[in-house]
C-alpha cells in the first residue's frame, strides 16, 4: 500500500503503523464510544484505526500532517470523517469528546500535554512503553516526573496493556502500551494554576537538588530573584525533600506558598 502511494514510513516522524486487528478492536472497545460521539484521532496514517472508529459509530475528526496520507484518507473515507491536514502540534484542536489515537512517538509529550490542558472526557492512546510507564508513575518512583504530575493533576490514568513491537510495521525497537486517561476536575485547586505548572517544571528540571535549592536555581522563571528565594529557603514547604518524593498536592502547597509570598510583595 505504501509503495502504491509512493511513500515510506518515516521513523523521523514516529510513523509505525498498527496492523494487529485484535489490538485495534480492543483499543476502540476501551473507549466505550457512544454513537455520534466526536472522537479525535491524531496521525491516522493509512486509516486502520480510523475504520474501526467509524464502525463504532463515532464522528471521527482526524488530524494528519502527511499530505500523501491526507489524499489517501480523503479517497478512502470521503465525508465519513472530518479530516484536517495539519501539524497537530501547531493547530488548535476542534471540539471533541474522546481521543483514540496511536500518536506518532516523536510528538507524544507535546500532544499529551495539549490534550490534558484542554476539555475531553476520555482518551485511549498508544504510546511507547517507556513513555506510558512515566505517564502513570507515582511519587517515589525513579521515573516519576513532570508528565506524571500533570497527568495525575488532571486525569485518572491507567496502563491497560503492553503491545509487542511485532504488532507494528515497520517494527519499532521497543514495545508499546495503551493508556486510558479519564478526565476529571483537578484533585486540588492551586491558588494560581500557571504558577503551579511552572513550579512543577522548575522542580523537575532540577530534580537532583533538594526543593529549596531547586527553587533558588529556577527562581527567575518563577518571577523572583535567586536572592529573594534564598531568603525564604527555611520557610519553603518540604524544602529538604526531593521532588520525586512529593505528591502533586504537596507540590501544590509549595506553589501556594510562593503565590502568597509574591502577593505580599506586590501589595507592599
Amino acid at each position: 500500500m505504501l509503495l502504491k502511494l509512493g511513500v515510506r514510513a518515516q521513523k523521523s516522524l514516529g510513523q509505525h503503523f498498527l496492523l494487529d486487528e485484535a489490538v485495534i478492536k480492543r483499543q476502540v472497545d476501551y473507549a466505550d464510544i457512544k454513537k455520534g460521539e466526536r472522537v479525535l484521532e491524531i496521525g491516522p496514517g493509512l486509516g486502520f484505526l480510523t475504520s474501526a472508529l467509524i464502525d463504532s459509530g463515532a464522528r471521527v475528526i482526524a488530524i494528519e500532517t502527511d499530505h500523501k496520507f491526507c489524499q489517501y484518507l480523503r479517497d478512502k473515507f470521503g465525508d465519513k470523517i472530518e479530516l484536517l491536514c495539519a501539524d497537530a502540534t501547531q493547530i488548535d484542536f476542534p471540539e471533541f469528546d474522546k481521543v483514540v489515537s496511536n500518536i506518532p512517538y516523536n510528538i507524544s509529550s507535546e500532544i499529551t500535554f495539549k490534550i490534558l490542558e484542554g476539555k475531553f472526557d476520555l482518551a485511549v492512546i498508544m504510546y511507547q512503553k517507556e513513555f506510558a510507564e512515566r505517564l502513570v508513575a507515582g511519587e517515589a518512583s525513579a521515573i516519576y516526573g513532570r508528565l506524571s504530575v500533570m497527568a495525575a493533576y488532571r486525569a485518572d490514568c491507567e496502563l491497560l496493556e503492553i503491545v509487542p513491537r511485532r504488532a507494528f510495521w515497520p517494527e519499532p525497537k521497543i514495545d508499546s502500551a495503551i493508556v486510558r486517561m479519564k478526565s476529571r476536575p483537578p484533585r486540588f485547586k492551586p491558588k494560581d494554576e500557571r504558577l503551579f505548572v511552572e513550579v512543577v517544571r522548575v522542580l523537575f528540571s532540577h530534580r537532583r537538588k533538594m526543593i529549596a535549592n531547586a527553587l533558588i536555581s529556577g527562581a527567575p522563571a518563577l518571577g523572583m530573584s535567586r536572592e529573594e528565594m534564598k531568603a525564604l529557603s527555611q520557610e519553603i514547604p518540604y524544602g529538604n525533600e526531593r521532588v520525586e518524593m512529593l505528591t502533586p498536592e504537596e507540590i501544590g502547597e509549595i506553589s501556594d506558598f510562593l503565590f502568597d509570598v509574591k502577593s505580599r510583595k506586590n501589595c507592599g
